[in-house]
């Protein structure tokens, strides 16, 4: 397996539906595109925001993490 590319916590942000038209998530470092999700339309998901670490996030989601095997891994963040 090939190694994960490394973005910054700045470039995740940028990828928040807004800015430009990659909507990305992270969950435990690993960075995920939902940007063909019809439930991220706009960078938005319920109360969540694209463009940031969602970990902390997921306690509170009505599913668990296999939610993430529907989306492409794309990278990690190099903190």
């Amino acid at each position: 397996m090939s190694e994960l590319a490394k973005y910054t916590r700045s470039q995740l942000a940028l990828r928040n539906g807004q800015d430009r038209d990659e909507i990305w998530i992270a969950y435990k470092g690993k960075i995920y595109d939902v940007t063909k999700s019809r439930l991220w339309s706009n960078g938005t998901h319920y109360e969540h925001w694209a463009g940031q670490d969602l970990t902390h996030e997921l306690p509170d989601a009505p599913h668990g993490t296999f939610v993430f095997e529907r989306f492409e891994l794309i990278g990690e963040i190099d903190d």
